[in-house]
């Protein structure tokens, strides 16, 4: 008969299995949100890509034609009469406003993006005369 007072167990405890689970659940729920944060921060830059281009499209139409919103210009007819134009990855849709001289450009997040929970810039716009703007509760640091 095995004498159980002198054998040697080896593995794990349920209560050393618990107390990983519990240290592995507190650092994801501290991970997690700085994670969400950090992707939302760096898919801003695809509303700015993506309106920088336009702008740049817009700006050939003018030296080609003297109007932003010349019948001729493709960049234009994208965005005239309400419509918008997708950003690469779907988190933008950019809209404008173009008369002749001027036109301002407005990136909102798309529904179902999880830019559309980025509260510190909610939208960007830029103009003509590349003034760039934003809204939300850190504009300061949006472009």
């Amino acid at each position: 008969m095995k004498n159980l007072s002198t054998s040697k167990y080896y593995g794990f405890t349920l209560i050393e299995v618990m107390i990983v689970v519990v240290i592995v659940g507190i650092l994801a729920a501290i991970v997690f949100p700085s994670y969400m944060e950090y992707v939302r921060t760096s898919n801003r830059t695809e509303a700015k890509v993506e309106m920088n281009d336009i702008a740049h499209r817009l700006q050939r139409c003018f030296t080609a034609y003297s109007a932003y919103n010349d019948g001729n210009c493709a960049a234009a007819n994208d965005i005239s009469g309400g419509s918008t134009i997708s950003s690469e990855n779907n988190h933008y849709s950019i809209s404008g406003v173009l008369t002749a001289t001027t036109y301002t450009l407005t990136a909102s997040p798309q529904s179902g993006s999880t830019q559309i929970k980025d509260s510190d810039c909610t939208s960007f716009t830029l103009t003509h005369a590349g003034v760039r703007g934003a809204t939300g509760s850190d504009t300061a640091d949006c472009w």
